[in-house]
This record gives structure tokens, sequence and C-alpha cells, in this order.
């Protein structure tokens, strides 16, 4: 079954608390947090800097993930960042010790 299961995350990123925020969307976190931190695809996350993890969800559906994004990219400023502070009350950087 395992070939047929498919992951997706919906991120949020920053620079630093209280920062510009982003959110995105993916099947592979790991890969496209490389690409923020290495700046490898131009637009606005490397234009401001964006490449620390703040917060992530996982789905299994492309369709969730998607709708959950446009959730979030909908919720005022402040819910997110109560959101992000819900589970990383001091905004560490989740992937600082992944491998790029």
């Amino acid at each position: 079954m395992k070939g047929n299961y498919h992951q997706y995350y919906v991120y949020n990123l920053s620079k630093k608390k209280n920062g510009t925020l982003y959110i995105g969307v993916t099947n592979d976190l790991e890969r496209r947090m490389n690409e923020h931190k290495n700046k490898l695809v131009e637009g606005f996350t490397s234009k401001y800097n964006l490449n620390k993890l703040m917060y992530f969800e996982s789905f299994q559906y492309v369709n969730d993930a998607i709708k959950r994004e446009k959730q979030l990219k909908n919720l005022n400023r402040q819910w997110k960042i109560d959101l992000i502070e819900e589970a990383n009350i001091n905004w560490i950087d989740l992937s600082k010790d992944w491998n790029y």
C-alpha cells in the first residue's frame, strides 16, 4: 500500500519571529526547503530571504493540502502567528538540522 500513499505539506516560512510570512504547499518538504535555503527559485521567498520553516502540516491528498493552504492564506496575520506559536513558540527553524 505504501506505493499508493502520497504525502503533501502545507508550510509556513519566515526569516525571524513576527517577520514576513509565506505559506506554500509541496509534495517534498525537504527538497522544497533546500530550494528555499539555497534560493534556487526566484520569487517572493528568495527576495525576502524567507528560508526558516516555522510550521507545517501533512496531508495524504493533494486537494486537502491545497484547501488548507488557501484557508491559511485567508487568515489574518495574528491568527497565522498564533498558529505558529501554538506549535513553535520560540520560532525555531524546524528544518535547521536537515541535511542540504
